[in-house]
């Protein structure tokens, strides 16, 4: 049987995630994939789509919305590949549900505003030129993985080669377990 993988959505959701399949081609053959749209976890309204809306939703109840309805969804033991505001979900998700066993924040810049961090095996991948990274002593502070990509920006995540990269070493952790 093959171990479950969730993976959240950035800001954007399922509307503007063709990327996304990037990642679902690679790693369904290793894993029983479930795929989120954040916005749809948050209860976000949609209507107005633009970022400015989204976020603002996001950060005033619509994170915290994501995680009680993750929670209520997944009971059993998961790993987790969050984009964004679906790093930030996944984050605050594994901090109250002990059967995560990896997570994988990609760009989840509002991670630096967090000072618990879930006992799964956790791993961060930020874009060097994302200014909203976290800083270094915040790395340090949590004792995390982390992982920072040479001229890169938020959105490195959408590009092929990120993806391929950051698949291979899903796929070679899934293994060393």
């Amino acid at each position: 049987m093959k171990p479950r993988l969730i993976i959240l959505s950035d800001l954007w959701g399922k509307k503007k995630s063709q990327w996304i399949d990037l990642y679902i081609k690679e790693l369904e053959r290793h894993f029983e994939i479930q795929y989120y749209d954040c916005c749809k976890l948050g209860e976000l309204d949609t209507s107005t789509y633009k970022e400015e809306n989204l976020h603002h939703q996001f950060v005033n109840g619509g994170i915290n919305l994501a995680v009680q309805n993750l929670l209520k969804l997944e009971k059993g033991k998961v790993s987790i590949l969050g984009f964004s505001v679906g790093g930030t979900i996944g984050w605050k998700f594994a901090l109250k549900n002990k059967n995560t066993s990896s997570l994988y924040a990609i760009s989840s810049t509002r991670l630096r505003y967090e000072t618990n961090k879930p006992k799964a095996k956790t791993i961060l991948y930020y874009g060097e030129d994302d200014i909203n990274t976290p800083k270094e002593e915040w790395y340090k502070t949590m004792n995390i993985d982390v992982f920072i990509e040479d001229s890169e920006k938020h959105q490195m995540y959408t590009k092929p080669e990120f993806a391929k990269k950051l698949c291979n070493s899903i796929i070679k952790n899934k293994n060393t377990k």
